[in-house]
């Protein structure tokens, strides 16, 4: 079954001057010339992306969109009118977005964070500022240490709220953000708490044990690029630490105690040192 605003695997079963069509058990689908593999054949199967064309026509290309449906992505808008605007989202034809599914306006040259859907009435893909409705923490997918997908939501006076998995709310509170954060970043995380109320706390990077040891190379690769000693001890200030290493203060205490058990640095009064093999 074809899955329209996603990629599908098809089989070629026709060559035409302008191109292929690929087998979806009806008329076929149509690959334009440009966008079909070089030497391809009958027969051959290719992966491509699904989408109606401004005929309202199902057509297929290799090109990437920049998201598909049930994405969650930042997107620039190319151009408006009196019914809605339109965003690049990377193919020839633009992604729409109603009037109804924009929360102030959207103009020319902006950038919006927006979910990408399939219009019940159309048929067509469409895209929605309005994200909300389809986040839902009342059945959760996930559990404490579990790493997840998040995208940088909103900003509020306790820190990011952030979308999980394209599915729920998180919050990553302000002693926690190390790094500069955008709406519509991408990022890798993992479940910190999930509160009785089902709000879950989410923490960057990577959970546990797993995290410690990538951080843990980082300092014994920088030590060696720095002759076996490094200024900074758990009297540093931590923006200083966050600077050099890329790492909250925490983390660093973590991970140098960590190197130190397993005899591969030593304290000093001014900084760690590489214990020579």
């Amino acid at each position: 079954m074809i899955q329209v605003g996603k990629f599908n695997t098809l089989t070629i079963n026709r060559k035409v001057d302008f191109g292929f069509y690929l087998d979806d058990g009806k008329e076929g689908i149509l690959l334009p010339k440009r966008f079909a593999p070089n030497n391809a054949a009958i027969g051959d199967e290719v992966v491509v992306f699904i989408y109606h064309d401004s005929d309202n026509r199902l057509i297929a290309t290799t090109q990437q969109p920049k998201g598909v449906v049930d994405d969650i992505v930042l997107l620039k808008c190319v151009s408006t009118t009196s019914a809605g605007a339109f965003l690049d989202w990377g193919l020839m034809k633009d992604l729409f977005v109603a009037k109804s599914q924009q929360k102030i306006g959207m103009r020319k040259d902006g950038w919006y964070l927006v979910k990408i859907y399939i219009d019940t009435q159309t048929g067509r893909i469409a895209a929605t500022e309005k994200i909300d409705r389809y986040l839902n923490n009342e059945h959760l997918t996930v559990k404490e240490m579990d790493e997840v997908n998040i995208t940088i939501y909103r900003q509020t006076d306790i820190g990011y709220s952030c979308i999980i998995n394209n599915i729920h709310l998180g919050l990553i509170h302000n002693n926690q953000v190390f790094q500069n954060l955008e709406i519509g970043n991408n990022l890798k995380g993992f479940v910190k708490t999930i509160r009785e109320d089902n709000k879950i706390d989410i923490v960057l990077g990577k959970a546990g044990y797993k995290k410690i040891e990538d951080k843990g190379q980082k300092i014994i690769r920088l030590l060696k690029e720095n002759n076996g000693y490094l200024p900074y001890h758990d009297k540093s200030a931590p923006e200083d630490v966050y600077h050099f290493f890329g790492m909250s203060k925490k983390t660093f205490k973590m991970t140098t105690g960590s190197l130190y058990k397993q005899h591969k640095i030593n304290f000093t009064k001014t900084g760690i040192m590489l214990v020579e093999e």
